[in-house]
């Protein structure tokens, strides 16, 4: 679960949507050069999977107050690039949670943008498995 483990890390995530679940947050990462769900690492201060889930999606988008949608999970094993040091890959645990009405997002220092996609319509710079976790989590 910590970043100073094994290189196979747990980590936690969150696919945010609005309201309608036919849009839904994506950042640009900085090392991944892809449009990715926020999430990372655990931290000493998260008490459960939903806590760092939600933690993590906060400070990557700028958004407070995120709700999560109960029993919306998606497991996810991923390999990483060199790009990302010692890690080799994640165990990423992705929950399904949905932002307050006209909330405002902000880029944080790990990503490079932060916007919101419709469901439907992800950019070609997605990560290739992420559209299967986005379309199964909307309608969950």
């Amino acid at each position: 679960m910590w970043r100073h483990g094994p290189p196979d890390h747990f980590t936690a995530s969150a696919v945010v949507f609005d309201a309608s679940r036919t849009q839904v947050l994506l950042v640009l990462h900085k090392k991944a050069r892809l449009w990715l769900q926020p999430g990372g690492h655990f931290e000493d201060g998260d008490g459960s999977v939903e806590a760092a889930a939600l933690r993590e999606a906060s400070e990557e988008s700028g958004i407070n107050g995120l709700s999560v949608i109960p029993g919306a999970l998606f497991l996810h094993h991923h390999p990483l690039t060199a790009a990302f040091g010692r890690c080799r890959s994640h165990l990423d645990l992705r929950l399904a949670a949905t932002a307050p009405a006209d909330a405002p997002i902000a880029v944080s220092d790990e990503s490079d943008d932060v916007r919101w996609w419709p469901v439907e319509h992800l950019p070609s710079d997605t990560d290739p498995e992420l559209g299967d976790c986005i379309a199964t989590l909307a309608r969950a």
